[in-house]
């Protein structure tokens, strides 16, 4: 089964000092050990680069270069399936933001939710339940405690 990465995923599996580093990797390695694939957006990705280098959000952030390169290595990883918003991604996000009355601070959010569905990956790996609850159309997968 496809699993759905949200970025605070990423950053809890790439950031060894992140207080949810060693469940999410024990998450990861289960998922792939068991033969489970990964799905990534775009706008993942630039979320966790923007994520990571942020020194007012990580103690020791990344460099630029330290960041692509994890980016891109999740992008070529053979586990991963590369997910692309398209026309149908930006109505259903549109239509979502409207219906559900979300706000600015949803839209990284939504249009992610609006890719995943898209691309038939129903089941999310996040810490941010009550982000994608609100949509009802996706498992949850949560990693940390």
């Amino acid at each position: 089964m496809t699993h759905g990465v949200d970025t605070d995923f990423l950053v809890a599996v790439e950031i060894r000092d992140h207080p949810f580093h060693r469940t999410a990797d024990q998450l990861l390695t289960r998922l792939l050990r068991d033969g489970h694939d990964l799905a990534v957006a775009p706008q993942t990705l630039a979320e966790f680069i923007h994520v990571v280098t942020d020194a007012k959000r990580m103690p020791q952030p990344l460099s630029m270069s330290e960041a692509i390169q994890k980016a891109e290595n999740w992008w070529h990883a053979v586990e991963v399936q590369r997910v692309l918003p398209d026309g149908q991604v930006v109505n259903d996000f549109l239509g979502w933001l409207a219906s559900h009355h979300l706000g600015r601070k949803r839209l990284l959010d939504t249009m992610l939710a609006a890719t995943f569905k898209q691309a038939g990956v129903m089941r999310l790996i996040t810490n941010n339940e009550r982000d994608c609850a609100v949509f009802g159309c996706f498992e949850i997968v949560t990693y940390g405690s």
